[in-house]
């Protein structure tokens, strides 16, 4: 089976990609063995008002990952639950923090996005690598 410090270096290194569609949403693809495929991602969440393009919008996203079998594409495993997000801010075509508080002023980060502590992926890795090792033994215990 594989070590925690391997596990935790393929998800921090491991490409991330997004996916074809109309979401904003990304995904690492990382294949481990037995057919197990781990994928690691993140995705917008809806908005539930109107935004408007002249005013600063805030976008919330979500990390998730989940287990499959990498020959059916079957979900063994998954972790929806939205207990690591983040945010970003963004006003008209501006999307840089930079560049936003050029046009806005100086932003608090903290102060728009209280919640954002999870924005990389080096935030969480050893969490994703617990909940999956898990997974695994839960697997091989079968």
């Amino acid at each position: 089976m594989i070590g925690k410090k391997e596990l935790v270096d393929m998800i921090e290194n491991s490409e991330l990609e997004r996916v074809p569609g109309y979401k904003d949403l990304w995904e690492k693809h990382i294949y481990l063995d037995d057919n197990n495929l781990l994928i690691v991602g993140y995705e917008e969440e809806e908005a539930t008002d109107k935004q408007d393009p002249k005013e600063e919008t805030i976008k919330n996203y979500y990390w998730y990952w989940e287990l499959r079998d990498s020959q059916t594409w079957d979900v063994i495993f998954e972790d929806h639950d939205k207990k690591f997000s983040f945010c970003e801010s963004e006003m008209g075509t501006y999307s840089d923090q930079d560049r936003i508080e050029d046009v806005v002023g100086d932003i608090d980060e903290a102060e728009v996005c209280a919640w954002s502590e999870k924005d990389l992926i080096e935030d969480i890795s050893e969490d994703i690598a617990d909940k999956v090792l898990e997974w695994l033994k839960t697997l091989k215990e079968k």
